[in-house]
C-alpha cells in the first residue's frame, strides 16, 4: 500500500472513521453484542431502539452521559456520513429494519487485535500452512505418476499409524497444542461470519451499479440483457461467487453437518480446554444461516433487477402504444375529409451538369501599386509646452481649511468655504473639495437640494456647476 491509498482510506472508510469516532466504545461494545456475539443478521428498528436504550440507561447511570435518545443514535450511525448500520424496508414491511456493515467487523477486528493474549499458539498454523500448500500441488498436478505417488505416500502413512494403534504406541496431542488449535479454530470461525457480510455487501453493490447502469443506459435493449446477464455470470463464475457457492453446498450435506456437530462437541468437551467458547459447539448453524442469508440477498436482488427491467419495458412499450394511439386518432379526424390532399415535395429531382471545361481559368489578381515618393520625413519639432503646463491642488491646504471653520461651529456647507475661499484652481480644486478626507470631518451628500458653485477660469470667463449640497460634519475626534 502507497500513500494515497492510505490516505484515501483514512478519508472514506467507514471503518475508519468508526475508530475514530468519540463515541467508538459505544458503537463497538453494542454492535458485538447484536450482530456478532448473537449473530442477528436482521433486526427491527423497535427492538434494536429498545436495546440501545436499556444500553444508555445503565451507561447514563454509571456517569457515562449520552445525551442523545437511541433512535437518535441509530439514524447516526445509519447515516450515509457513518455507514456503520445497513438500514431497510424488507418485502412487506413498513418498519425499518438494521444489519451491521462489513465496517463493524473489520473494526472489531482490529480493536481484538490490539488486546494482548496469554497464549499465541504458530504450530497450528504452521501445519495448515502445509495442509494447504500439499492441497495446491497436489491438485494442481496434472501427471497421473505424481499424483499415484502421493498417494501411496499417504497410504503409507495410514498404515503407519494404524499399525502405531494396533501396538498401542501412538502419539496424544498435548495441552499447548491442543489450545493452539483451538484458537485457531475459534478465529477461523469468527472470520467466515464476518466474510459472509462482506460478500452480500458486495452483491448489493454490484446490483446498485447495475442499476444506474440500467438508468443511463442509451444503447440497445438487447446489448444491455447481454451486458447485464454478462455480469451476472461473472460473478457466479469469479473466485469469490465459486468459493461461496462451494462452502455453501458442502454445508448443505446432511453427512457433513452430522460430522461438524460431533467434532465440535468432542472438542468442546476436552479436558484441556479449560475456557471454551460456547459459540463453536452451534458455529456451524450459524454459518449455514448465514450462507442461507446471503444465498436469500442474491435471489432477491435478482427478482429486484427483474421487476425493474419489466418496468423499463412497460414504459416503452406504453410510449409506443401512446404514439400509435395518436397516429389512429389523427387518422380517424381526416378520414372524412376528402379534400385533404397528402402532397410532399422533393428536391432536386432533375441532374445538373457541372462540366469541368464550364470553371473559369486561373486569373492572377493585379498588384496594388504604392506611390510612396510624397512620403517625408517626419522630424519636424511642435511645441510640448502643454505637457508641462500642470497645476497641482494640496489636498492638506484644504482640509486645513474646513477644519478652521469647523472650529467655531458643529458643520459647514461647501458653498460657505468657497464664499469665504474663492476657488482660484478651477474645476480641479472643487474636485479636490468633493474628495479629501480627513479624521476631524465628514462629508454629507444631501441629493434632495442643489447648490451653485462658480469661479472665473484663467481666460476670465465664468464658470458655474450645479451639485447636490454637500456639508461638512465635525466628527467626535475633531477640534473644537
Amino acid at each position: 500500500m502507497d500513500y494515497e491509498e492510505i490516505n484515501s482510506l483514512r478519508k472514506h472508510s467507514p471503518a475508519w472513521r468508526l475508530l475514530r469516532a468519540d463515541n467508538a466504545p459505544l458503537v463497538l461494545t453494542f454492535l458485538e453484542r447484536i450482530f456478532v456475539a448473537e449473530n442477528v443478521r436482521s433486526i427491527s428498528a423497535t427492538d434494536l431502539a429498545g436495546r440501545l436504550d436499556d444500553e444508555l440507561y445503565a451507561l447514563n447511570e454509571r456517569g457515562i452521559t449520552f445525551p442523545k435518545t437511541a433512535k437518535a443514535y441509530l439514524d447516526d450511525w445509519a447515516a450515509p456520513e457513518a455507514g456503520w448500520l445497513r438500514k431497510y424496508y424488507p418485502h412487506g414491511s413498513d418498519e425499518p429494519f438494521y444489519d451491521a456493515t462489513p465496517a463493524v467487523e473489520k473494526a472489531l477486528s482490529w480493536v481484538r487485535a490490539l488486546t494482548s493474549r496469554s497464549f499465541v499458539g504458530t504450530e497450528s498454523r504452521l501445519n495448515t500452512i502445509f495442509i494447504l500448500l500439499r492441497q495446491m500441488v497436489f491438485g494442481a498436478e496434472t501427471s497421473p505418476h505424481a499424483r499415484l505417488q502421493e498417494l501411496h505416500r499417504r497410504r503409507t502413512e495410514i498404515d503407519n499409524q494404524i499399525q502405531q494403534v494396533e501396538t498401542g504406541q501412538f502419539e496424544i496431542l498435548d495441552p499447548s497444542s491442543q489450545r493452539d488449535r483451538y484458537q485457531q479454530l475459534t478465529t477461523t470461525a469468527r472470520e467466515l461470519l464476518s466474510d459472509f457480510r462482506e460478500v452480500e455487501a458486495n452483491f448489493r453493490l454490484l446490483d446498485r451499479r447495475l442499476r444506474e447502469k440500467i438508468s443511463t443506459w442509451d444503447g440497445s435493449k438487447g446489448a444491455l440483457l447481454d451486458d447485464i446477464l454478462g455480469n451476472r455470470e461473472s460473478i457466479a463464475d469469479s473466485d469469490q461467487g465459486k468459493s461461496f457457492q462451494a462452502f455453501h453446498d458442502f454445508l448443505l450435506s446432511s453427512s457433513r453437518q452430522e460430522e461438524l456437530s460431533t467434532l465440535l462437541e468432542h472438542v468442546q468437551g476436552l479436558d484441556e480446554i479449560t475456557d471454551p467458547d460456547p459459540r463453536m459447539r452451534y458455529v456451524h448453524y450459524d454459518w449455514l444461516d448465514a450462507s442461507e442469508r446471503t444465498q436469500a440477498t442474491v435471489r432477491q436482488l435478482s427478482e429486484q433487477l427483474r421487476r425493474f427491467l419489466d418496468d423499463q419495458v412497460w414504459a416503452e412499450n406504453r410510449r409506443v402504444a401512446d404514439i400509435i394511439r395518436n397516429i389512429e386518432k389523427l387518422a380517424l379526424t381526416v378520414r372524412e375529409d376528402r379534400a385533404v390532399s397528402v402532397t410532399t415535395e422533393l428536391a432536386g429531382t432533375a441532374p445538373e451538369l457541372g462540366l469541368p471545361m464550364e470553371r473559369p481559368l486561373y486569373l492572377p489578381r493585379p498588384k496594388p501599386l504604392i506611390n510612396s515618393e510624397s512620403i517625408r520625413d517626419d522630424q519636424e519639432e511642435f511645441p510640448a509646452d502643454l505637457l508641462f503646463d500642470q497645476f497641482y491642488v494640496d489636498p492638506e491646504r484644504l482640509s486645513a481649511g474646513v477644519r478652521r471653520a469647523l472650529q467655531s461651529r458643529s458643520q459647514v456647507d461647501l458653498v460657505e468655504l468657497i464664499r469665504d475661499q474663492p476657488l482660484t484652481q478651477g474645476l480641479a480644486e472643487l474636485v479636490t473639495y468633493l474628495s479629501i478626507s480627513d479624521d476631524a470631518f465628514q462629508l454629507v451628500y444631501d441629493e434632495s437640494q442643489t447648490d451653485e458653485v462658480t469661479w472665473n477660469d484663467s481666460g476670465g470667463a465664468e464658470r458655474t456647476v450645479t451639485l447636490p449640497r454637500v456639508t461638512y460634519n465635525r466628527t467626535s475626534g475633531g477640534q473644537k
